[in-house]
């Protein structure tokens, strides 16, 4: 219940102050939590960022005002945090689809973003199988993509990094030795979106000397990237053909179930999802037995201890 009350209360704050500058340190305080657990908190459950929901409904917002009354458009951008007139429209056409001076035509039709509201309801009840370990550090080797925009066009731009960096894929695998298991690494989270990797644990000689395995110039398409020791809370998706479709609500439900009951929080270290994708044996196809693993970094509330990615050598 204290948890989510904390959320309501930050929500509160935010509405509150839709009209001044908003720190998010002190939105995280009304959730008495770090502002770094709140922002992942408050992401994964809503599938957008704290930043993209003071945009949203200051626009939304914004657009009731023009189109109800003959407030300049000017006072209007200023009143929401818009330091010209041209970002304004810009932002506004983004988001409603028209101009800002067109909000005021009879019958236009403009977005409503409308505010968050946390319900109590009686949830859970469901088994979860999950175990914590403790990670030593990992070497991956891998490169990246930063993801943007909304959950939508993250999503998109996910599929488009698979599809557009196949032979970096096959590279890894080949040099990995592995073709079962395949390693993405979440990390730099901010209120832009996050640094995502498709990586591969390769041995340490390879990793030292990729250069000599692949050639200078080739090596170049690849990180190092330093993954601290960590605590891990580790579960899987359901085994089945396609289990992307499952792992969102996993991840959801590590968050509003398990993770406020447990005594942990998010830790500040990568997020890593494990994929074992390709079949061993006939009859692991048969019976479509892929399945993902999520690693959710945590540590034990209270504790503050915090870690982060290191890409250790540019290009390895």
């Amino acid at each position: 219940m204290d948890w989510i009350i904390g959320i309501q209360r930050a929500i509160d704050y935010i509405e509150n102050h839709l009209t001044e500058k908003i720190d998010y340190e002190t939105v995280a305080s009304q959730s008495f939590s770090s502002s770094y657990h709140f922002q992942r908190v408050f992401s994964i459950l809503c599938g957008f960022t704290v930043g993209e929901y003071i945009r949203s409904r200051r626009l939304s917002l914004a657009g009731v005002e023009l189109a109800e009354g003959d407030a300049k458009v000017i006072d209007v951008a200023l009143k929401y945090g818009y330091e010209s007139p041209d970002s304004f429209a810009k932002a506004f056409q983004k988001f409603h689809g028209i101009l800002p001076s067109q909000a005021r035509n009879n019958g236009r039709q403009l977005k409503s973003f409308s505010r968050l509201i946390l319900k109590l309801s009686l949830e859970g009840g469901t088994v979860m199988d999950y175990r914590i370990e403790r990670k030593p550090e990992m070497i991956f080797t891998g490169y990246k993509r930063r993801f943007t925009g909304t959950p939508a066009e993250r999503f998109d731009q996910e599929g488009d990094f698979y599809v557009s960096t196949r032979a970096n894929q096959y590279i890894l695998k080949g040099l990995s030795r592995d073709c079962d298991t395949g390693y993405n690494i979440m990390c730099n989270y901010g209120d832009d979106g996050y640094d995502f990797y498709i990586a591969s644990l390769l041995d340490k000689w390879c990793t030292d000397h990729l250069d000599k395995e692949l050639g200078t110039e080739e090596a170049k398409r690849f990180e190092k990237i330093a993954v601290p020791a960590n605590t891990y809370l580790i579960c899987e998706t359901e085994k089945t053909k396609y289990p992307v479709n499952l792992f969102e609500d996993l991840r959801r439900r590590v968050i509003s179930e398990w993770l406020p009951s447990s005594g942990y929080e998010l830790a500040n270290a990568p997020e890593i999802s494990v994929y074992h994708w390709f079949y061993k044996s006939e009859s692991e196809k048969v019976n479509n037995s892929r399945y993902i693993e999520l690693w959710i970094p945590i540590v034990k509330a209270g504790e503050g201890r915090t870690a982060s990615v290191n890409v250790a050598t540019k290009g390895c």
